[in-house]
């Protein structure tokens, strides 16, 4: 009706809308014989994780698909990430996917925040805190060091607290293996890429 009232061509409307003029044919006849159009078609398993999905999603809102899909399976519930994906995206409770922009939002705020950028190794650490939750309703606190310049992870120190003695064991642990990687690659230069951490390190 519209591409009629303007009096513009087929191929030119086709052209405006992005429809191939193949597909806008076979449209057009299957409505003049009155055939009934595709879709949409039934989704089962989303509709049988919608409301599972959406109360996950409204009690972690800062968490993604993939969490809420582990939760919906903890439920009982077998679906598939994209599933889980599709049925928090029909009700609005998809995050958007920023998560790179807002990885280079963060670099930049922290490199702001140091007084002089690192120009070697073990110069600048950073210390973060992860909770883990377990199926009994515990949280394990993990303690993780890394090295701002060189991105390199030292182990991680486990405790069911996050208090200022978990930090300073998990900086300690971190101290003795760059001790024990240094004094490696000093006394034996030619087995340094080769080296893996003590045992009783862990």
């Amino acid at each position: 009706m519209i591409r009629i009232d303007a009096g513009m061509p087929r191929a030119r409307f086709c052209a405006l809308i992005g429809v191939p003029e193949r597909s806008w044919r076979r449209w057009q006849a299957r409505a003049r014989v009155g055939e009934r159009p595709k879709g949409p078609w039934p989704v089962p398993v989303r509709d049988a994780i919608a409301s599972a999905a959406r109360e996950h999603a409204l009690a972690h809102p800062a968490w993604g698909h993939r969490k809420i899909w582990a939760l919906v399976r903890h439920d009982g519930l077998e679906s598939s990430p994209s599933t889980v994906m599709r049925s928090l995206r029909d009700q609005a409770l998809l995050l958007p996917a920023e998560y790179q922009r807002q990885r280079r939002r963060l670099g930049k705020a922290r490199r702001a925040d140091l007084a002089k950028t690192p120009a070697g190794a073990n110069e600048v650490w950073q210390l973060d805190f992860t909770d883990f939750e377990t199926s009994r309703g515990g949280t394990w606190r993990v303690a993780g060091c890394r090295d701002c310049w060189s991105r390199c992870e030292h182990p991680f120190h486990l405790s069911p607290t996050a208090n200022q003695h978990d930090a300073i064991d998990a900086l300690e642990l971190a101290r003795h293996l760059e001790e024990r990687r240094r004094t490696h690659s000093e006394l034996r230069p030619h087995e340094a890429l080769a080296w893996s951490c003590p045992a009783e390190v862990h």
